[in-house]
C-alpha cells in the first residue's frame, strides 16, 4: 500500500499551470515538522479539480492536511544528467485551521450552537467505550 498523510504549512505560494494536453496541475511544498527537531519539505502535486482547489485556497503559511501517495520518477536535464524525484501526488486536501479575519483573528461559526452537540442523559450506558 503506497499512502501518505501530512500537515503542515505551504512554505510558498503553489505554482499552477495547465499541461500541453489541457490539465491544470499544481505544485507546492509544504513544511513538515519532524517529530523531534527540524522539518522536511516534500514537493506534492495535485491536479485537476485538486489542482483548482490549491490555486483558489492555498497560499503560502496556511495550515492543510494532504492525503496522498509517494511517486517517483526521473528525468535528464539540459546537461545530459539524470535527476531522480519523489513527490507526493494528492488525492485529498483539507483545510487545518479556521479562515483569519481582516483583523488576525480566527473567524467563528455563525452559530456556536451549531459546534456542539448535546447528549442525552442515560447514554452512557450504550457507550462500548464509556
Amino acid at each position: 500500500m503506497n499512502k501518505t498523510i501530512s500537515m503542515g504549512r505551504l512554505a510558498g505560494e503553489p505554482n499552477v499551470r495547465e499541461t500541453k494536453d489541457g490539465k491544470k496541475v499544481a505544485e507546492f511544498v509544504m513544511a513538515l515538522d519532524r517529530y523531534k527537531e527540524g522539518a522536511d519539505f516534500p514537493r506534492f502535486i495535485a491536479w485537476e479539480k485538486r489542482a483548482e482547489f490549491v490555486e483558489k485556497y492555498c497560499h503560502k503559511g496556511g495550515k492543510f492536511l494532504v492525503e496522498g501517495r509517494i511517486q517517483t520518477g526521473s528525468y535528464d536535464n539540459k546537461d545530459g544528467n539524470k535527476v531522480y524525484t519523489t513527490d507526493i501526488v494528492v488525492e485529498s486536501i483539507e483545510f487545518c485551521e479556521k479562515k483569519k479575519e481582516p483583523d488576525g483573528s480566527e473567524g467563528q461559526p455563525e452559530n456556536p450552537e451549531d459546534t456542539w452537540m448535546n447528549v442525552p442523559d442515560g447514554i452512557d450506558e450504550e457507550l462500548p467505550f464509556a
